[in-house]
């Protein structure tokens, strides 16, 4: 099997990384037709420009609309890379499901669109419902999806109330997956009294603890 150049590989990278995404799409395509595998496209050239801009955004070097412009950017790969893969029958590396969403009766969604690039960055698959979202939907969502994660955001005090119907709701569903919080009125104390797996007060705090529930370990 064809292998993937290393500067191709690091112009993949670099095309994310700038945010360009019909540099993206044309490295794609030029990495099918001569033959590499559209797997070994995704994982060894695009998924670790993503990995690096989360490490940028983090340090502090890049900010929300350069993360955001490589997230276009990785789309426009995948619009190539994805019928690719199904048409070879072969499948990605199966990446752990987080559905997010801003809890009913709440529009404020900015926060949880952060959470959701950064965990996207960090190689997860992000399911995102939106804001003014049901509890039953995220269970939905949830069963659907096969998700390993459950992320509800509240960022009003008389939206709270709704983060614990959705522990109650997927717990009563026997869900596996974990029912984390976040939000500017949520601490600690509230996810402890609602029975929630974990709370998250920044969206790398969120990430962090995604990854270290899926590793089997706690909230903190």
């Amino acid at each position: 099997m064809t292998k993937l150049p290393p500067l191709m590989a690091k112009e993949m990278q670099d095309a994310l990384i700038q945010g360009d995404g019909l540099n993206a799409e044309r490295l794609a395509s030029e990495a099918l037709a001569a033959g590499i595998s559209p797997i070994t496209v995704m994982e060894e050239g695009f998924v670790p420009g993503l990995k690096r801009m989360g490490e940028l955004f983090e340090a502090g070097d890049v900010f929300l609309p350069e993360l955001m412009m490589a997230g276009e950017a990785m789309k426009a790969a995948v619009k190539v890379l994805g019928p690719a893969i199904k048409a070879s029958g072969g499948k990605q590396t199966v990446r752990p499901v987080i559905v997010l969403g801003t809890v009913e009766g709440d529009i404020h969604e900015i926060g949880k669109n952060i959470v959701a690039i950064m965990l996207e960055t960090a190689g997860f698959e992000v399911v995102d419902l939106g804001m003014n979202v049901k509890a039953d939907a995220f269970v939905k969502a949830a069963k659907e999806h096969g998700a390993s994660i459950i992320g509800a955001s509240a960022l009003l005090t008389t939206t709270m109330e709704h983060q614990k119907d959705i522990v109650e709701q997927a717990r009563a569903a026997n869900l596996k997956a974990k029912v984390i919080v976040g939000g500017a009125p949520v601490d600690q104390a509230w996810a402890n009294s609602i029975g929630a797996d974990g709370y998250a007060e920044t969206a790398k705090d969120a990430v962090d603890l995604v990854a270290r529930l899926l590793k089997g370990g706690g909230a903190t």
